[in-house]
């Protein structure tokens, strides 16, 4: 990308709400070109939002998993201008634990079938014979869609669990949409066929549903890689203000300037204000829609208030003894436990345990802000992850030492059937009145963006307000669904800049 003549331009001011990925790099970009920047950050201690690592007694926690590959050079650039000394490179794996067998992601049909053992994989194959045989002609749903291409037995096995955890709704409430474009045709069929007679490609740009074979990883995990951006913002001259949430956005029509005024989460009576060209949140639109003024029309704020997000916690069980798994993380594909995903923050980075005798591992659940889990006390949060764990048969090996609960609000944004009307109907009142307020990052767009489309939504924003006008749609960064899980390079014909989600079934009424 060419780069703006700012002696031109003047100096831009810049406030920025969010010192996640996007919000820090938009920061560093800007000062690095001399822009006067600003970054309100509501938590006191860490940056980096989703993407920190949080630190207790010595033990490092990343919040979710956060591989460092992008089809990006620039992305992959910026990582190590950050970082140049301190990227490890980590071999990928992540397998599925079900019935106390571990099970290769995605799967392989004949190593399925074999650990399976033989009863049951006959009733899936015949399941899936079955299937064929007498499809469901109309699929609707998820659960339809999914049991025509592997069986319904393969189905109850390997899709459904999981998918209603992280989602909270029934796999027969989901549309059969949503499944046809993230398994995009694979079927048990073709699974074996591809493991027969398909050669993989060297070329990561060729490789097509194949999993990335490594990634690069900040040795300390990747708050590391925001603490060294945060702390560049602050060596150019820019300004990091931990502990203030922005809650008056005021857009002054006839200077055309914004007036931002955050309030200290730990003193309520202390408050700072900032004048600036530009606004760049990364904040959730539900947030910030109702705290802009003049105040945006009732269809807009509406809108807003209808946006959802998904929440989740991750109970973290310090234990000694045998290892439980070398994998970066399992699926749990149990019913019987609400655990959904289990981390192991060891083979993320040795690094990220202080002692080599301890394993450390992170138990996720995926809920609603305020539900039973999330409201649990977090001593009742660490007895029912030894007790899961137990239950599914990976306790016997260890021996547990302590605990941690960490909470994520707005983890990931919710996807139901009016989310995108919702969206646009945001995006449209905010174009036409506030052409210097610019959303990047995953929660500021309400997109499932992966951490280096968050990244690139921010440098776009940069190169915006910097060439002094709007070179680049941010909408149109790529958010494909397996992006970090191969090389394909997605069509951009006709993107919308949402994303394929899981909606509701719409149920046909007769005429």
């Amino acid at each position: 990308m060419s780069q703006p003549n700012l002696e031109s331009l003047g100096r831009p001011s810049v406030a920025i709400i969010g010192a996640g990925p996007a919000g820090l790099t938009a920061a560093y970009l800007l000062a690095q070109h001399g822009a006067e920047v600003t970054v309100f950050e509501a938590d006191p201690q860490y940056v980096g939002g989703i993407s920190k690592t949080v630190k207790h007694e010595g033990f490092h926690f990343d919040i979710g998993g956060h591989r460092f590959f992008s089809k990006s050079k620039e992305v992959e650039d910026f990582w190590t201008e950050l970082l140049p000394n301190d990227m490890l490179d980590r071999p990928r794996s992540s397998r599925i634990f079900y019935r106390n067998r571990f099970f290769a992601y995605p799967l392989k049909a004949f190593e399925a079938l074999f650990k399976l053992g033989i009863f049951e994989s006959i009733f899936c194959v015949l399941s899936y014979i079955k299937a064929r045989v007498r499809p469901h002609k109309n699929p609707v749903s998820f659960e339809d869609w999914v049991s025509n291409h592997f069986g319904k037995r393969l189905f109850r096995i390997f899709f459904k669990t999981y998918t209603e955890k992280v989602w909270g709704m029934s796999c027969k409430e989901i549309s059969a949409d949503w499944a046809a474009q993230r398994i995009k045709g694979l079927s048990l069929l073709s699974a074996i066929k591809n493991a027969l007679f398909t050669s993989r490609p060297k070329s990561k740009d060729k490789v097509i549903k194949t999993l990335i074979d490594s990634f690069r990883y900040p040795r300390k995990g990747p708050g590391m890689m925001w603490e060294a951006c945060a702390d560049r913002v602050t060596a150019m001259g820019g300004r990091i203000i931990m502990g203030s949430k922005a809650e008056g956005l005021h857009w002054d029509e006839k200077s055309k300037k914004w007036t931002v005024t955050a309030r200290s989460v730990t003193d309520l009576a202390k408050t700072e204000t900032v004048i600036a060209d530009h606004l760049i949140s990364s904040a959730p639109m539900r947030e910030l829609i109702p705290a802009i003024t003049p105040t945006l029309s009732q269809k807009a704020l509406d809108a807003a208030k209808s946006l959802g997000y998904r929440d989740f916690l991750t109970v973290t069980l310090v234990v000694k003894g045998e290892e439980l798994f070398d994998d970066n993380w399992v699926y749990i594909h149990d019913p019987s436990v609400l655990v959904g995903r289990i981390q192991n923050f060891k083979s993320w980075s040795p690094e990220m345990v202080p002692n080599p005798e301890y394993g450390c591992y992170g138990l996720e659940y995926f809920c609603f802000e305020g539900d039973g889990i999330w409201a649990q006390d977090d001593q009742k949060l660490i007895e029912l992850a030894r007790k899961e764990l137990n239950q599914i048969g990976l306790g016997a090996k260890c021996e547990f030492v302590k605990g941690f609960v960490v909470r994520q609000q707005k983890a990931y944004p919710v996807y139901d059937e009016h989310y995108q009307t919702h969206v646009n109907t945001i995006r449209a009142e905010l174009d036409a009145k506030l052409p210097t307020l610019h959303l990047v990052g995953r929660n500021g767009m309400h997109k499932y963006n992966n951490q280096d489309h968050a990244i690139m939504t921010a440098m776009l924003t940069a190169q915006n307000i910097l060439a002094g006008e709007k070179r680049y749609d941010v909408w149109q960064v790529n958010q494909d669904a397996e992006y970090h899980e191969s090389g394909e390079r997605p069509s951009q014909e006709g993107a919308s800049g949402l994303r394929a989600v899981p909606s509701k079934v719409v149920q046909e009424t007769a005429a």
